[in-house]
C-alpha cells in the first residue's frame, strides 16, 4: 500500500515540486493550499495534468481546515509542511498576516497532527533568516562580493538564533515549536532550515524567490530594483536537491532534527553575480538600479551542510550556472504562461 503525504502550500513553487517528486514515487498524496500566492492556480492545474493528486482549499491560519483535512486522509505517513508567507518586506508592512501565517499556522498544523495523526512525521521548512543578520560574524569584501571572514564551510546549525524581522521572528517562532513538539510531546519532526531555492514553476515577485524574479525580469526587459550595493552573496539551492534532502529527512532522520539546507560555500554567489549569469545566457544586458537596504538582511549568508551530508549522505549537485540556465530555458519554453500571469500580476499590482 502506497504511503500517504499531506503538503500544506502544495501548490506553490516548493510544494508543487514536492508533490510531483513523491508521486512519482509512488506516495499517495493530497494537498492544502489557499491559493493567495501568484502562480498557485497554475501550479495546481500543472499538478492535475501531472499525477493523481488529492485537492483541498484551505487556509493554515484555520485549525478547523487542517483537521478537517487531516481526518479525511486518515493514515498519514508523512506531512510537509511548506504554507508561509516567504516575503521580508511583506512582513514588515503586514507583520500580523505574516505572524497568523507562519508563527499561527505552523502552530494549527502541530496541534491538529497532535491531535488526529501523532504518528505521522512532519517536516518543516524553515529559514536561514532565524540566524538573524550575524552582526557579530565578521565580514570581508573579496572579489567583490561579502564573506565570511572565519567561516569557510558556511553558517552551521550551531549559529546562535538571533530572529531578525518580522518575518524572521514568525518563521523562527514557528522552527522553535516544532523542534519542541517532539521533545514536549514526542513528535516526529525534522526542521529544514533553508537558503536560496530556486528553481523552474517559481513565480518569483520583487520581494521573494529573487532568482526567479531576476530571471522573468531580464528576459522581459524589466528592470531590477538591487536593494544593498549588490555585493550581498547567498548560496543557492537547485529545487531538485532540496526534494533529495527532504525524502532522506523523512526515511532517515531522527526526531527533533534540525537541519540547514543551501548551496552551501561551492555554490554561492552575489546578487551582481547573478545578474552577470543571466546577461550571458540570454545574450543583452539587463537593466537595474540601487536601493537602500531591507531590515534583515544579510551581507552574506551560506549554509555549511555538514550535518546533513554526516548524518543523512545528502549534498547539493546543481552547479549555479547549470541551474540558471536551467531555469533561463524553463521560462523561456512558457513564455506565454509566464506573460499571461505577469500581465494579470501588474494589472492588480496594489498588494
Amino acid at each position: 500500500m502506497a504511503r500517504k503525504m499531506l503538503i500544506t502550500g502544495g501548490a506553490g513553487f516548493i510544494g508543487s515540486h514536492a508533490a510531483v517528486y513523491f508521486a512519482t514515487r509512488g506516495w499517495s498524496v493530497s494537498v492544502l493550499d489557499n491559493l493567495s500566492r501568484r502562480g498557485s492556480e497554475l501550479n495546481l492545474a500543472h499538478l492535475r495534468r501531472e499525477i493523481d493528486c488529492d485537492f483541498t482549499l484551505g487556509d493554515v491560519r484555520s485549525r478547523d481546515d487542517l483537521e478537517n483535512w487531516l481526518r479525511r486522509a486518515r493514515g498519514v505517513d508523512a506531512v510537509l509542511h511548506l504554507a508561509a508567507q516567504v516575503a521580508v518586506t511583506t512582513s514588515v508592512d503586514d507583520p500580523r498576516t505574516d505572524f497568523d501565517t507562519n508563527a499561527g499556522g505552523t502552530f494549527n498544523l502541530l496541534e491538529a497532527v497532535r491531535t488526529v495523526t501523532p504518528e505521522a512525521k512532519l517536516l518543516f521548512a524553515s529559514t536561514n533568516k532565524v540566524y538573524g543578520g550575524m552582526e557579530g560574524q565578521p565580514v570581508v569584501l573579496s572579489g567583490g562580493r561579502y564573506d565570511f571572514a572565519d567561516l569557510p564551510a558556511g553558517a552551521s546549525e550551531r549559529t546562535p538564533l538571533d530572529f531578525h524581522s518580522p518575518y524572521g521572528c514568525s518563521k523562527g517562532a514557528a522552527d522553535q515549536y516544532v523542534r519542541d513538539y517532539a521533545r514536549v510531546y514526542g513528535l516526529d519532526t525534522v526542521v529544514v532550515r533553508q537558503s536560496c531555492i530556486y528553481g523552474t514553476r517559481q513565480f518569483g515577485v520583487e520581494d521573494q524567490g529573487w532568482v526567479a524574479w531576476f530571471a522573468l525580469a531580464a528576459i522581459a526587459g524589466q528592470r531590477i530594483t538591487i536593494y544593498g550595493d549588490g555585493r550581498q552573496t547567498r548560496d543557492l539551492l537547485w529545487i531538485d536537491d532540496l526534494l533529495g534532502l527532504y525524502e532522506q529527512c523523512l526515511d532517515r532522520a531522527a526526531a527533533g532534527t534540525i537541519y540547514n539546507a543551501g548551496g552551501g560555500p561551492d555554490r554561492r554567489a552575489s546578487v551582481l553575480e547573478v545578474i552577470a549569469m543571466l546577461e550571458a545566457v540570454i545574450g543583452k544586458p539587463v537593466e537595474y538600479v540601487f536601493s537602500d537596504w531591507r531590515p534583515g538582511d544579510q551581507k552574506v549568508f551560506y549554509s555549511d551542510n555538514g550535518k546533513a551530508r554526516r548524518e543523512l549522505g545528502w549534498q547539493a549537485e546543481t552547479a549555479v550556472k547549470a541551474g540558471v540556465r536551467k531555469l533561463v530555458a524553463w521560462i523561456e519554453a512558457n513564455s506565454d504562461a509566464v506573460s499571461s500571469l505577469s500581465a494579470r500580476q501588474e494589472a492588480g499590482s496594489v498588494h
